[in-house]
């Protein structure tokens, strides 16, 4: 999707590090940190945590966190205001202006595999 990102952090477990080097290999550029484990992203990762290492980045800073859910569509939740199931392996893009946020994205992994040109089943 040729996206850059100053941060990408992802939980120590062995789904989100394989996710976040893939997202790495198609996506974009890490421009500032190098892709980085996070612990607080294995479990229990919340809004506060989320602006905490938001507010490390540039104002027009890029940070990708792979992580689990329920965690990452709570902490999408509290910041939008939206009610989202992301699946293993969707995308959310969340717009952020201060510490509230829009929803400007929400992709199933099928959604994934066609933008990239190959068919998956859907899980």
């Amino acid at each position: 999707m040729d996206v850059d990102f100053e941060a990408v952090l992802f939980s120590p477990k062995v789904r989100a590090m394989d996710t976040a080097r893939l997202a790495g290999e198609v996506g974009g550029t890490v421009l500032q940190d190098p892709m980085r484990e996070h612990r607080p992203l294995a479990e229990g990762y919340g809004v506060a945590q989320a602006l905490d290492d938001l507010a490390g980045l540039s104002a027009d800073g890029r940070l990708m966190l792979v992580g689990h859910e329920p965690d990452l569509a709570g902490v999408i939740g509290d910041l939008t205001g939206a009610a989202v199931t992301l699946k293993k392996g969707g995308l959310a893009v969340v717009r952020l202006r201060g510490a509230a946020g829009e929803l400007a994205v929400l992709l199933r992994p099928l959604e994934l595999a066609l933008i990239a040109g190959s068919a998956v089943a859907e899980v």
